[in-house]
């Protein structure tokens, strides 16, 4: 899909998106070495039939969050930098995620201006926890795209987990709408109930204001060992207790993951083209191992059928 193509059906608020997420190598790699990791990547990407390409900015999320990582914090390439640089080749729309806590009013305006004709689409994202000091708030950084002259699509990021402790992530949705996202990217889903829960009080406000919903994409993400679904919890991704000794006990953890991810997208298909809801998926890969990044291939292509 061309960038405009996957622009237009944002803009129509259609749904059928399949999205590939990905993390930008680590800012300690050597340069030499990132020009292979790229190229790697995009001949995995090459013949998959995405709509579009994911490209998280990773924060420190320790502020919200008291117990040890699992994994040490380590900084990636800035996602536009790293799309611009070295995966040019890929004839993909990407999705720039934008932590916008490390910008000035001034930076920010800039950086709109400067990749005006290089990124198609942007996601803001606000600082992990209230802990957290930061330059600019998401809330500013909506306004200071509102007030710029960008045709770049800007989307937001939404939490079914948020939605379970508080129970207005809808109203979050319609806020984030008026500041000027049209479309939304989830955290991981591996509770089903949270995501169905979100959606249907989404559907049933937007049915009541008399509103088209937005699409939303939900993340999906293999799960290939114990340490990472120990990550995966410490993110604050909700995995149900059953599930959780479920995972812990397969012989195979990865595949028994899998096949909750293929479960999960099933039925929110299903779900979601019961209300006429407009939903995508987005894959994520964030892992080294060639076993889960394989994995998450052939899940695309699942996923794919499935949208069919």
């Amino acid at each position: 899909m061309k960038s405009k193509e996957l622009k237009d059906k944002i803009e129509k608020k259609e749904g059928g998106y399949v999205f590939y997420g990905l993390t930008p190598p680590k800012t300690s790699t050597d340069k030499d070495k990132i020009q292979g990791i790229a190229q790697r990547q995009m001949d995995r990407l090459q013949g998959l039939d995405i709509d579009g390409l994911v490209l998280y900015d990773i924060q420190d999320e320790s502020s919200r969050n008291n117990n040890p990582r699992p994994f040490p914090f380590m900084s990636t390439w800035a996602p536009d930098a790293y799309a611009n640089t070295y995966l040019q080749d890929l004839d993909v729309p990407k999705i720039i995620y934008k932590s916008v806590g490390k910008f000035t009013e001034e930076s920010l305006k800039t950086w709109l201006i400067d990749n005006e004709k290089s990124i198609d689409l942007t996601v803001f994202v606000g600082a992990p926890s209230k802990e957290q000091q930061v330059n600019l708030s998401l809330q500013d950084a909506y306004r200071i795209k509102k007030e710029s002259a960008t045709t770049i699509k800007m989307g937001g990021v939404t939490i079914p987990e948020r939605h379970f402790v508080k129970g207005d992530e809808h109203i979050r949705l319609t806020n984030k709408i008026a500041n000027g996202c049209s479309f939304f990217i989830s955290q991981c889903v591996y509770n089903l109930d949270n995501a169905k829960d979100m959606l249907s009080d989404y559907y049933f406000y937007t049915q009541e204001k008399g509103i088209k919903p937005m699409p939303i994409i939900f993340t999906l993400t293999p799960i290939g060992s114990l340490k990472t679904l120990e990550f995966t919890k410490w993110l604050g991704i909700d995995i149900q207790r059953w599930l959780e000794n479920e995972l812990k006990v397969s012989p195979d953890i990865l595949n028994a993951s899998i096949g909750i991810c293929k479960y999960i997208a099933n039925d929110l298909i299903g779900f979601a083209k019961e209300k006429n809801m407009p939903i995508g998926f987005n894959i994520e890969s964030v892992a080294i191992r060639k076993a889960e990044i394989d994995a998450s291939i052939e899940l695309v292509k699942t996923i794919k059928d499935m949208m069919k």
